[in-house]
């Protein structure tokens, strides 16, 4: 397993990518529908009404989508994209993450700090290992992600501190569960448009990525 990539669940109806053509399952795409105004509306939870058009979960494919009037196009009718659309959908993705988290802790299903998550992962609890983006590699690399769990990276130190309630954190862990799976899909999509190192747009826009 790769850090960060992505599993097929094959028992999932695939979608297209209006950008790419590709199909794929909907863990690897983002769900925009038109509002009544004619306005993109990135649908993260899925659950807006409308024609749901689908969007790789990538920076570059929404940029063109927005840019190249495809949204439009897949909709066959007037639709206008927002400025910034590509930093909405991130900024929503990220929101989701935190929140989801947030929400395993106090399910009882995740935990942070090093010694803690070293000690999950040498028992064998540990689905998903969360690593702040911002973190010493060196620290981070004295973790590892156990063979058909996942590591992710999307969250800086700050971001993930807000998920446990703390100023900042650098390590994190999630067992396994019906939370941890909703953490999986929306952190892979966040993955694809901050990349590898999660680097945020507020820290891409102040050059201190």
């Amino acid at each position: 397993m790769t850090r960060g990539g992505r599993t097929k669940d094959t028992d999932e109806a695939e979608r297209r990518c209006i950008v790419t053509g590709e199909t794929g399952g909907k863990a690897g795409l983002v769900r925009f529908v038109i509002g009544p105004d004619g306005q993109v509306v990135p649908d993260l939870a899925e659950k807006l009404p409308g024609r749901g058009i689908w969007v790789s979960a990538d920076r570059a494919a929404i940029d063109t989508a927005a840019r190249k009037g495809l949204f439009a196009r897949a909709a066959k009718a007037p639709a206008r994209a927002p400025e910034g659309l590509g930093d909405m959908v991130e900024a929503g993705l990220a929101h989701r993450v935190i929140d989801l988290v947030s929400l395993a802790r106090k399910a009882g299903l995740a935990i942070a700090g090093f010694e803690k998550v070293k000690g999950a992962l040498a028992a064998g609890r540990v689905k998903v290992l969360l690593q702040a983006s911002d973190g010493s590699d060196r620290g981070k690399g004295k973790l590892w992600t156990p063979e058909g769990s996942r590591w992710f990276g999307c969250l800086t130190a700050s971001e993930l501190g807000l998920s446990f309630g703390r100023g900042h954190v650098i390590h994190g862990a999630l067992a396994p569960g019906g939370l941890t799976i909703r953490v999986i899909r929306d952190a892979s999509r966040l993955t694809g448009l901050r990349g590898q190192g999660g680097s945020s747009a507020a820290e891409r826009d102040s050059g201190t990525e």
